[in-house]
């Protein structure tokens, strides 16, 4: 029988939380191949009588229903970006003395997903209901993400007063995050040979006006719930042409648009199309945010709590994350898991191995 083929099995979720990682990040699991390990996830959650374990496709959630006053969810995806010689994992030393798990995932995000089941079979007691989510198809295209179908097809499934999800954030906390909006920015001209240029209108010398608009810009500085969200309008890309001796008639520039979560989706479009009024524009991506809520109590009792262990302050998601998803249901949330973001996809992925104890740690002290 193939290696591949065979039901992987995951450690005693209770035992040492690096070894639980190394296990979750040596059995593949790059998008759309998540199933080998949501099969494990589930066989080791599954005799935990603690918890409720449910299942849509191949993502999981395994909760309390202890009654407490509160409930969180802790949240984070199975899948990985494309394996390039990095499993299974091993560890090296680095030149001072930090012990590190090479591999990938060990960064985005199966350090966090290590945690989470650690935690989930230790805590059988914990203070508030805690619903744990581990689901697929992260790293692909939105629509096949898992936890935005839980949110459709189960919201009561992942409801809560505040979610954590375990993204990389170098042991920080993180709250909320920016939304993303992209469109493409085009003109018009027309057509004509390049010898006799002047009978024609080109598009891409039209394309100036809009690349002159956005040297202009200056992006915003916001102030959301006590982070400082910097938001960006960049041009990412150019298209047009038709040939080496043709004068173009339309010519594309995509813009992505990083905005505080102060805006709302629609607030967004609309400032992107006073930007370039007079041009054709068409939103072609279009995410909100998500408020990081350090005004709520339980949220500043989770601050309050992991900072005391890990040190440091909060600071803003610059970047788009599933936190948003939750914030579609009205929940305050926050990205905290092991990991230096930088690291996240490069073929050198790495996380330091007290990292992912520390992060087990803050997170057990909060919720026990």
């Amino acid at each position: 029988m193939p290696a591949h083929s065979r039901a992987a099995v995951l450690p005693e979720l209770t035992g040492d939380v690096v070894d639980l990682t190394a296990a979750v990040c040596d059995i593949p699991s790059v998008s759309g191949d998540e199933t080998r390990l949501a099969d494990a996830v589930e066989a080791a959650l599954k005799p935990l009588g603690h918890l409720e374990v449910l299942r849509d496709g191949d993502s999981l959630v395994a909760r309390t229903n202890l009654g407490r006053d509160h409930r969180v969810v802790i949240a984070g995806h199975i899948d990985t970006v494309p394996i390039k010689t990095n499993v299974p994992t091993w560890r090296e030393t680095a030149l001072d003395g930090t012990e590190e798990l090479w591999g990938r995932g060990t960064v985005d995000m199966k350090g966090g997903v290590a945690v989470a089941l650690h935690l989930a079979a230790v805590l059988t007691e914990p203070r508030w209901d805690i619903t744990w989510v581990f689901y697929d198809h992260e790293e692909v295209a939105a629509d096949d993400n898992g936890l935005r179908r839980l949110v459709a097809n189960h919201p009561d499934w992942v409801s809560g007063d505040l979610a954590v999800l375990g993204e990389p954030t170098a042991g920080g906390i993180e709250g909320g995050c920016n939304g993303t909006l992209r469109a493409e920015i085009a003109t018009t001209g027309r057509t004509a040979h390049s010898a006799r240029a002047w009978r024609g209108v080109n598009a891409i010398h039209a394309a100036g006006e809009i690349l002159d608009r956005l040297r202009a810009y200056t992006p915003r500085e916001v102030d959301v719930d006590g982070l400082v969200y910097r938001e960006g309008m960049s041009a990412v890309g150019v298209t047009g042409g038709i040939a080496s001796n043709m004068i173009p008639d339309r010519c594309v520039v995509t813009v992505n648009y990083r905005f505080a979560p102060s805006l709302d989706p629609a607030g967004a479009e609309a400032h992107v199309r006073e930007l370039f009024d007079g041009f054709d524009i068409e939103i072609t991506d279009l995410a909100g945010g998500a408020r990081p809520g350090l005004d709520d109590p339980l949220v500043q009792s989770f601050v309050e709590s992991v900072t005391g262990v890990t040190g440091g302050a909060p600071g803003p998601k610059y970047g788009w994350t599933d936190v948003a998803r939750f914030a579609e249901l009205g929940i305050p949330a926050v990205n905290f898991g092991p990991g230096d973001p930088m690291l996240a996809h490069a073929d050198d992925e790495r996380c330091a191995v007290e990292e992912i104890r520390s992060c087990a740690r803050a997170l057990h002290t909060w919720l026990a």
